[in-house]
């Protein structure tokens, strides 16, 4: 599902692209629409149900809503960094919806920036992502449901994939996207993340004590051991 998403995002630029009398930008009517496919796409996997969940979900999905607006609606990036942009690559014409895939323009890749190699790896990061969130939540439920500790699936590579899920999918769009609203607020959320993590390893301790404790000294918070890794995928 998360290929149809990435499809459908692509279909809107290629429509806009064939018919040259479409802006480039001050389309609001996607980034309405594209918002919308993302933010409830990933509600579908996520499912938030406690506070700490909706504000998680919430400031990832202000993070869409920025993103699709200079995506559409207006590139204030393009517009703030135009005087340096035009004189380093006088040949980019900035003006262009195709342009605001920056890292691709900078780097000079030739042909449609849709298949650079940035914007493919945009691709594999935010499929990524999905899954992560998507696998996640149902090993976190079957254990929610069962009262237990989730302990396996990804929760026994790491102790959050679905945080893990969104941060690979916001550095995927700024593969594709990069703009200078959405840089400033990756570091606010990953710190929020880190903050959100700490607290329910808190509640998670009270609530499974010990089971806790040896849990969380043989598995990373966010990024899964190697060596572990590869002998937990032989059993």
């Amino acid at each position: 599902m998360a290929g149809m998403v990435i499809t459908t995002l692509k279909a809107n630029e290629g429509i806009r692209t064939m018919n040259s009398e479409i802006p480039s930008y001050g389309l609001w009517g996607l980034v309405v629409l594209n918002s919308a496919i993302f933010i409830f796409f990933t509600f579908s996997f996520f499912k938030p149900q406690t506070r700490r969940d909706w504000r998680s979900f919430g400031a990832f999905s202000a993070f869409l809503v920025a993103l699709f607006t200079e995506m559409y609606g207006f590139p204030l990036t393009i517009y703030f960094l135009s005087g340096w942009l035009q004189s380093h690559y006088p040949e980019v014409n900035w003006l262009t919806h195709d342009s605001g895939h920056l890292l691709e323009m900078m780097f000079g890749w030739q042909g449609s920036p849709h298949f650079g190699p940035f914007h493919v790896l945009s691709t594999v990061l935010i499929g990524g992502g999905f899954y992560l969130i998507a696998a996640g939540w149902r090993t976190l439920y079957a254990a929610q449901r069962e009262g237990k500790l989730a302990t396996t699936g990804l929760y026994a590579y790491v102790r959050h994939p679905q945080y893990m899920g969104f941060v690979l999918i916001m550095f995927g769009f700024l593969l594709q996207w990069p703009t200078l609203l959405t840089l400033i607020m990756l570091p606010v959320l990953l710190w929020m993340y880190s903050r959100l993590s700490i607290t329910e390893e808190r509640e998670a301790e009270k609530t499974f004590g010990e089971a806790w404790r040896h849990y969380a000294a043989n598995t990373p918070r966010f990024l899964p051991r190697l060596r572990d890794s590869g002998r937990k995928l032989r059993r």
